[in-house]
């Protein structure tokens, strides 16, 4: 018996027991003792050196979902996890061709991100992740205001500026990530409320650079930091700055591809009326980063989303009641191992499972922190096949084809 049937047969949960079956010799297709009978984990599949792929049944209280696991060995040194994505915050495209294009052996997809602008006629979604994002040790974009999040509630404690990453030590672990961002001119200094965000704080100034795509910007200024659906601001403005100069301004946000070397402040009332002050010609100097709030060393890898489970224990709160298909990534081994959770959506597993129970099963699995990603629709698993130099789904995505996506956690392996 593996290590991880040891600690799926101790585990139990009252109410909603979650099942792990044996697919090794006679146990093969039999339930273990005082668990709901499910379907049958398979022999786990190396991927590539320090990755490997297995299925893996579970009981819910709404019914059996099969979860796709990949489990990969951060101490081996020829694995490590990175951002997959479009090359362009507010972009996306399927898990797969995310992969195939970074040269990823497996994936799942990511974040939570603005997929619907149906209360702004007029406005188009930017595709834009919620939370904040750091690709190859640098930050993409920072969190939205909770009030503008896509997805279901978060839970008790957490807030959008909640990551998973991966840092220079190759350990993973839970964090927060704070934009800490400054507007500097002859005149003085003006705090940065945003950086590549498709929503910003009421009041505050953004900044839009080559990594922002070229989505317009009019969404950043809509809402409120307490209601996603309120109306637009009518009080915008808009600077270019170039190598450090004021090239351009506008009374309404703009959209189109940002050159290098050029950033788009977008400023909403009280930050629209700072902005207008600025003149063609004025030196301009913006600046910044994400401070975390627990890593001591920078990280090369952040992605959005929530924590469901924290030192091996569930966070208080996690919803119980609405299954649904998930994607969850977790830690374990002081962070030396990753663990990428999806949930298969075809029919006959489409209940899947309650965020309370995927906090469960990830730490059957052996995870002491996990984290939710986007679900439904979005949740996608990708890997290689023995000697295959592309990925394949490896789940049934419950919208019958991939959804296409912003971002994702791609694992890399160097033979």
């Amino acid at each position: 018996m593996t290590l991880r049937q040891r600690r799926w047969a101790a585990y139990g949960s009252g109410r909603a027991v979650l099942a792990f079956l044996t697919a090794l010799g006679a146990l093969a297709g039999a339930a273990l003792t005082g668990a709901p009978q499910a379907g049958a984990a398979q022999r786990a599949t190396v991927i590539a050196p320090g990755v490997t792929y297995e299925e893996v049944d579970f009981q819910g209280a709404k019914g059996t979902a099969r979860a796709h696991v990949l489990t990969v060995d951060l101490s081996d040194e020829r694995v490590r996890v990175g951002l997959l994505y479009p090359r362009a915050v507010a972009a996306r495209a399927a898990v797969s061709a995310l992969a195939d294009a970074q040269g990823a052996v497996a994936g799942v997809n990511g974040d939570f991100f603005d997929i619907s602008e149906s209360q702004h006629p007029g406005v188009e979604a930017t595709g834009a992740t919620v939370g904040p994002a750091i690709a190859d040790g640098r930050a993409l974009k920072a969190a939205v205001p909770a009030g503008q999040r896509f997805g279901p509630a978060l839970p008790p404690g957490t807030t959008t500026r909640d990551v998973f990453g991966v840092d220079a030590d190759r350990r993973a672990r839970l964090d927060r990530l704070s934009l800490d961002g400054s507007v500097r001119t002859p005149a003085g200094s003006l705090p940065l409320g945003g950086l590549n965000q498709y929503a910003l704080p009421v009041g505050s100034i953004g900044a839009f650079t080559s990594d922002w795509g070229s989505a317009s910007r009019v969404r950043a200024t809509c809402g409120t930091d307490t209601d996603r659906a309120a109306p637009c601001s009518t009080d915008t403005y808009e600077v270019t700055i170039r190598h450090g100069r004021v090239v351009e301004t506008s009374d309404t946000p703009g959209g189109g591809a940002i050159a290098a070397g050029t950033t788009v402040l977008v400023g909403r009332e009280a930050g629209a009326q700072r902005l207008r002050k600025f003149s063609e010609g004025e030196a301009v100097t913006v600046s910044h980063r994400l401070v975390a709030s627990v890593a001591r060393t920078p990280y090369r890898f952040a992605i959005g989303g929530y924590p469901v489970l924290k030192d091996g224990r569930p966070l208080p709160g996690l919803d119980d009641a609405a299954s649904a298909v998930r994607t969850a990534v977790g830690a374990a081994d002081g962070g030396r191992r990753l663990l990428l959770f999806a949930l298969d959506g075809s029919p006959e597993y489409r209940t899947g499972l309650t965020i309370a129970e995927v906090a469960r099963a990830m730490r059957a699995l052996g995870s002491v922190d996990a984290f939710s990603l986007d679900g439904g629709g979005s949740t996608t698993l990708v890997a290689r096949g023995p000697g295959a130099d592309s990925v394949t789904v490896r789940n049934h995505p419950s919208g019958g084809a991939e959804r296409l996506v912003p971002n994702g956690i791609g694992v890399f392996s160097t033979p």
